[in-house]
C-alpha cells in the first residue's frame, strides 16, 4: 500500500470543480497580478485569524522579512528566536541586518523553552520570534508577559500553524505581527508560493505594504527601497476555494493523531508529540522521536510510505550562521539531540483508519515492538 507523506492530489480530486472554476474564473478575467481576488483574500484570512489587517505577499519567507524591515529592526538588533525550525526564519532575521540569539526548546513540543528567554535578553534584544511549531502554539500568555517587562516585540511565526489556537486566540492575533506560509505542504496550501502577514498595527501593515511594492505607495513614486513579493491572483483564488475546508482539515489531522497516540502507545523508543491543553493543534506535521529513526524511515520507505526527517541539523550549527560575523555559536543540547532523530509520519486529511494502521504496524515492527 503506497501511502505519502501528504496527498494532494487526492485534496485536488476532492475539491476539483471548486478549483478549476476557481482559477479558471482568473483567466477568463485576465487579473493575474492584485486586483480583487487578493484583496478578498487578505480580508478572509483577517477574519479568520481575528485580526485588523492581513498582507498577501510571495511567500512565509517574505512575509518574516517585511514584518522585520517594517518594524525598523535592522543592524546592531538581536532577535531571540529557536534552533528548531526551518531556516527561512533566522533568514528573515539576518536579512535585515539583525543577529539571531537562539534559545533551547522543550523536549515534548519541541517549541522554544520560554523559561529560557529571559537570561538571552541583552540591552541589543528588540525581538522575541516564537515559532508555532508543527502547529502548536508557543504559551503566549507567559512569553507576552517576558517582553512587556523587558519592552520588546513580539512576532509570531506561525507559517506552520494556520488555524491553530491558544486560550481562544487564533494563531497569527497575538503579537505585533505574524507570519504565514501557503506553501502547497502546508494546512493551507495554494498551488505554488504565497503568504501573508497579519497586524492590528495600522503603521506597520501600511508600511510592509510599501516594502513589497518596491517601496511605493503610489504607481512610480517610490520614497524608500523596497522588494518585489506579491500573492499571484490564481493563488489568491486557489487559496479562498480552499480555506471555507481548513478547519474540517484541522480536524482530520488531530484525529489522525489521535489514532496515532493510540496505536504507537509504549512503543519502546518512540516518543509521541504532546499537545498542550491551552489549545488546539493543527498537526501540520505529526512528529515523532526515536534514537533509531534512521531504521524507522527505511522500514517506511521499503513499505513505500512517505517520511522525512525534522530537522535534521538545528538552526544554530548551520554552516551559513557559523560563518556570520559575530555569531557566537551556543550550547544547545535539546535542540542538538533531536537533528537526525525526529521525523514526520503521514497524517494528512483524508488519511485512513487503514493507512494509519499500515503505518503504526511498519514502525511497530521496526522498533520491535509486538503486533496489534
Amino acid at each position: 500500500m503506497t501511502i505519502p507523506l501528504l496527498d494532494l492530489k487526492a485534496q485536488y480530486r476532492g475539491m476539483k470543480d471548486e478549483l478549476d472554476a476557481a482559477w479558471s474564473q482568473v483567466m477568463e478575467n485576465a487579473s493575474f497580478i492584485g486586483g480583487p481576488k487578493v484583496s478578498e483574500f487578505e480580508a478572509a484570512i483577517a477574519r479568520y485569524c481575528g485580526t485588523e489587517h492581513c498582507v498577501a505577499c510571495g511567500n512565509g519567507t517574505d512575509a518574516l522579512f517585511l514584518i522585520m524591515a517594517g518594524l525598523g529592526i535592522g543592524k546592531g538588533d538581536e532577535v531571540i528566536t529557536t534552533p528548531y525550525t526551518f531556516f527561512a526564519t533566522v533568514e528573515a532575521i539576518v536579512h535585515v541586518g539583525a543577529m539571531p540569539v537562539f534559545v533551547d526548546i522543550e523536549p515534548d513540543t519541541y517549541n522554544m523553552d520560554i523559561t529560557k528567554i529571559e537570561a538571552a535578553i541583552t540591552e541589543r534584544t528588540k525581538a522575541i520570534m516564537p515559532v508555532h511549531i508543527f502547529g502548536q502554539c508557543v504559551d503566549m500568555d507567559v512569553l507576552a508577559a517576558i517582553a512587556e517587562r523587558h519592552g520588546l516585540i513580539v512576532v509570531e511565526d506561525a507559517c506552520q500553524a494556520i488555524g491553530a489556537t491558544y486560550r481562544g486566540r487564533k494563531a497569527g492575533s497575538m503579537a505585533r505581527a505574524a507570519a504565514f506560509s501557503f506553501f502547497p505542504s502546508k494546512n493551507l496550501g495554494c498551488s505554488g508560493d504565497g503568504g501573508c502577514l497579519t497586524t492590528d498595527d495600522d503603521g506597520l501593515a501600511a508600511t510592509a505594504r510599501k516594502i513589497a511594492a518596491h517601496g511605493s505607495s503610489v504607481k512610480y513614486h517610490h520614497d524608500a527601497f523596497g522588494v518585489n513579493s506579491r500573492l499571484d491572483t490564481l493563488q489568491a483564488a486557489i487559496l479562498l476555494a480552499k480555506l471555507p475546508h481548513l478547519d474540517a482539515w484541522n480536524q482530520q489531522r488531530r484525529e489522525a493523531a489521535v489514532r496515532y497516540n493510540r496505536l504507537l502507545a509504549e512503543v519502546p523508543d518512540l516518543t509521541l508529540p504532546v499537545a498542550r491543553d491551552y489549545g488546539e493543534m493543527v498537526y501540520h506535521l505529526y512528529i515523532v522521536k526515536s534514537a533509531k529513526a534512521d531504521e524507522v524511515m527505511a522500514a517506511l520507505r521499503a513499505a513505500d510510505i512517505g517520511t522525512a526527517a525534522y530537522y535534521p541539523v538545528s538552526l544554530h550549527e548551520q554552516e551559513a550562521l557559523i560563518k556570520l560575523p559575530g555569531y557566537q555559536k551556543p550550547s544547545l543540547p535539546i535542540a542538538e539531540g533531536c537533528a537526525g532523530a525526529t521525523f514526520a509520519l503521514p497524517a494528512f486529511p483524508g488519511i485512513t483508519t487503514e493507512q494509519i494502521g499500515s503505518v503504526a504496524a511498519v514502525v511497530r515492527g521496526a522498533l520491535g515492538a509486538p503486533p496489534l
